[in-house]
């Protein structure tokens, strides 16, 4: 079996790195079960399932009740998975966690195409077996699988990204060796997937629009203008066109989300202009990420097309002030690409490291070990598990109309994931800087059907004052059960209290609920 492996590996070394690749992935869709972050389910999963139950939940469309406009919402994800949601209930399934797995599923096999783009990439500007070694770095790097099968638009939005990037670097290529292949149709294709790249996340006009202006500079302005007829056609198509059907004028969505976000720019994480090479350095692993960072701007007039790309996406996020780790996501493939090549054309011609090559040896083996350590842990992760099993749970209770979150040892409010219950009720929220005494006056509770069917107490912290505190308002409470975050869930807490790591425990209102579903 062994050799079998090896000379499988040996004779198709690139299909050997897909089926790691793919076996990773797989290991994730069955195992990571939950949410990395809210953006990755309550902006996609709970808008999408309630619009299929006809709630809409979070009041995203104009028909519904209390809608003041669009709110900077793009629906072309999102509608994907309202229809994915509306095609798996032709055949009958309503388990939210079983289609969750056919989500997964589709978005690990859309990850892979990562790992060959990246690999067709890499075997234009460098050797067979650099091309190779960049395949597998996106292959088993320790956080790949783990957001591939996540509902971030950071990462959704990359293989579109880089099949126009290859599309463009081919076709740039063929005209500067003037060869015979070159078309300027195939401008207007990239432009196009670069186009559904922008439809999914929108920040990424600033990869393709340094792409455009690498094209310019380059002297190719008929390559630059057909594709950006061929991204506006695209956007044209999946956001102008969506927002008239939904708001009845063209590109609604997308105006609300660039006034949104110049008025509230410094309304999230501000940080540092240098705060996103931070996260490289550590997200990549030293030494390796200083090894691929010295790599990518080694490249610069070389690769000038890809580098001016990454280079002006990195620009407008290190300026605008509202910094989050995932923003840099969209690129980090394209770094790990051209930072691998420009690292090993410096090493092959550093007389350094043709010197030192026991010390190179100890980086490449200490990256491993610890990517390795980090990749076995991660990838079967269950995220925000306690919030997902809690509402996994309340599901063989129907009819709940309300529910109430206790959780006073925090001021954010972390929202249950609704999704899982296969009910919309209403939520109360009772965070930090809250008064038990204000509770009464939150609604005329004396009316029953006012009153929450469950209240879940987040953290154990001082938790018999907080439930008494709580009966004085609602007798009816008994303790129904306990739900626990995962491992993963507690070490990352434990890393850092920062980072959400929830034991919920679930009371039963008896005014409402009288008897336990057994």
């Amino acid at each position: 079996m062994v050799k079998r492996i090896i000379h499988f590996k040996e004779k198709h070394p690139f299909l050997f790195i897909m089926a790691i690749g793919m076996i990773l992935r797989f290991i994730a869709v069955i195992f990571s079960k939950g949410f990395g972050m809210h953006d990755d389910h309550f902006l996609v999963i709970e808008p999408a399932q309630s619009w299929l139950d006809g709630v809409d939940y979070y009041r995203w469309l104009p028909s519904t009740e209390g809608n003041e406009g669009p709110q900077g919402h793009s629906f072309f994800y999102v509608g994907f998975h309202f229809l994915f949601f509306h095609f798996l209930k032709l055949f009958g399934l309503s388990d939210p966690q079983l289609k969750m797995y056919f989500v997964r599923g589709i978005h690990a096999l859309l990850s892979l195409l990562v790992i060959s783009f990246g690999y067709r990439i890499a075997s234009l500007i460098a050797e067979k077996k650099i091309a190779y070694r960049v395949a597998l770095l996106l292959a088993v790097f320790w956080f790949m699988p783990f957001v591939s099968v996540r509902n971030l638009v950071e990462a959704v939005c990359i293989p579109f990204l880089m099949y126009g990037t290859l599309i463009l670097l081919r076709q740039e290529l063929i005209r500067k060796e003037k060869e015979p292949g070159y078309h300027i149709t195939s401008f207007l294709v990239a432009g196009f997937f670069l186009g559904l790249g922008f439809s999914v996340r929108y920040q990424t006009i600033f990869y393709t629009g340094g792409l455009g202006l690498a094209l310019l500079i380059l002297g190719n302005w008929k390559g630059m203008l057909s594709t950006a007829a061929g991204f506006l056609a695209s956007v044209v198509i999946f956001q102008g066109g969506i927002d008239f059907i939904v708001w009845h004028r063209p590109f609604a969505e997308l105006t609300e989300y660039i006034n949104y976000n110049v008025h509230h720019a410094y309304s999230y994480n501000t940080m540092p202009w240098y705060n996103y090479f931070l996260v490289i350095f550590g997200l990549l692993i030293p030494p390796l990420s200083v090894m691929l960072l010295f790599g990518y701007f080694r490249l610069w007039r070389k690769q000038f097309l890809l580098f001016f790309a990454v280079f002006v996406f990195l620009v407008f996020h290190s300026i605008f002030p509202n910094k989050q780790e995932r923003f840099i996501l969209p690129v980090l493939p394209m770094i790990i690409v051209l930072g691998l090549v420009g690292w090993e054309s410096f090493v092959s011609g550093s007389a350094f490291w043709h010197k030192n090559k026991k010390l190179l040896t100890s980086m490449w083996v200490f990256f491993w070990m610890l990517n390795l350590a980090l990749l076995f842990t991660v990838t079967p992760m269950y995220s925000k598990r306690a919030r997902v099993e809690s509402m996994s749970y309340l599901r063989q209770y129907s009819g709940i109309k309300t529910i109430m979150i206790e959780d006073v040892n925090q001021r954010v409010m972390r929202f249950p994931p609704l999704y899982y219950i296969g009910q919309w009720p209403y939520s109360y929220f009772f965070t930090k800087g809250n008064h038990y005494s204000d509770l009464h006056r939150w609604a005329d509770w004396s009316d029953v059907n006012n009153q929450p069917a469950f209240v879940l107490f987040y953290q154990p912290d001082n938790l018999d004052m907080r439930v008494d505190s709580v009966k004085q308002v609602f007798p009816g409470l008994v303790f129904e059960t306990y739900v626990k975050p995962s491992m993963m869930d507690r070490f990352i807490h434990w890393l850092n209290p920062v980072n959400a790591n929830e034991s919920i425990y679930i009371y039963r209102n008896t005014a409402l609920m009288p008897d336990k579903v057994k």
